[in-house]
């Protein structure tokens, strides 16, 4: 595997170097529900894909979308947080010059199609008003046992709940920077499970580029990308199974249970450590209402 660029603090805050030599995410599927991801870039070469289109709307490769397959599966110059997945890149926002839009309509439809391939994380890093059919899509996600992943939100401390994160059966990500401080424009609440690296962080662009990109939507992508390597290390686990080791062995940033980053950083070295096989382990522990929906704003 690629060492990554020295840019990416997200290596060395995650420990990869140390995880990857167990773990991957080797053929785990994860659909990443965004806007068109530039699936020729050289970062993400290699990666087993299967497409879909939910938007009928004329495409091209997208920051957003690129980006954020990025964090997860980079494996070229950059490295992913699970290189080894296999991709459903689910394009349910159309591109415009500047943004990325959806209909609850086109997320509903692209959810649909994923759940149908059944695979084992859905990343959502989307945010937007409450939707009662989209929750019933959800229900029926984690009933099937698909680990249900989405960005709190850029709104900010005073914004209300934000779905599908704030809905019960999805793991809502808030992001933090290299210090380990919150962001600040992140959105806040009882429902943030955890947070996770989201401020300027190397990921790919379209054409071959590469960004920095800030926000919840990008620590949503590394948490799919370690519940990634959990589900390869114990396939038998499911979302109540994820959502409670990642809690659990999360590194806390305040005390107590924090409506900000919920149980704290994201910690993969210590989240694995109690589920890889001894005999092959290397890891020690450490002493929508209808509508348009915005993608979240890559800053």
């Amino acid at each position: 595997m690629p060492t990554g660029d020295p840019a990416q603090y997200v290596i060395q805050k995650l420990g990869l170097g140390d995880v990857h030599k167990s773990v991957r995410g080797a053929n785990v599927t994860v659909a990443v529900i965004d806007s068109e991801i530039d699936l020729r870039h050289p970062d993400l070469q290699g990666v087993p894909v299967e497409r879909f289109d939910a938007t009928g709307a004329p495409s091209r490769p997208h920051t957003h979308g690129t980006g954020m397959a990025g964090a997860i599966a980079a494996r070229t110059r950059l490295l992913g947080v699970a290189p080894g997945i296999r991709l459903l890149a689910v394009r349910a926002f159309s591109e415009s010059d500047k943004s990325a839009e959806a209909t609850t309509a086109q997320v509903m439809k692209g959810l649909d199609w994923a759940i149908a391939k059944n695979p084992r994380i859905i990343n959502m890093s989307f945010a937007g008003p409450r939707d009662l059919m989209t929750e019933r899509l959800l229900e029926a996600a984690s009933k099937k046992g698909i680990v249900l992943i989405a960005a709190a939100g850029n709104a900010g401390p005073k914004s209300p709940p934000l779905y599908p994160a704030a809905d019960p059966n999805v793991i809502a990500v808030s992001a933090t920077d290299n210090d380990d401080k919150p962001f600040i424009q992140a959105n806040r609440g009882k429902h943030i499970a955890v947070a996770a690296p989201g401020v300027d962080v190397l990921v790919p662009s379209p054409e071959g580029a590469y960004q920095l990109t800030t926000g919840t939507s990008v620590a949503a992508a590394h948490v799919s990308g370690v519940a990634a390597l959990l589900i390869e290390a114990r396939p038998s686990l499911t979302p109540a199974d994820v959502r409670g080791i990642l809690t659990r062995t999360a590194k806390p940033l305040g005390p107590g249970k924090d409506v900000q980053v919920g149980a704290g950083l994201i910690d993969p070295i210590r989240s694995l450590a109690g589920i890889v096989p001894a005999a092959t382990s290397q890891i020690a522990p450490p002493p929508l209402r209808p509508g348009v929906m915005p993608a979240m704003p890559l800053r």
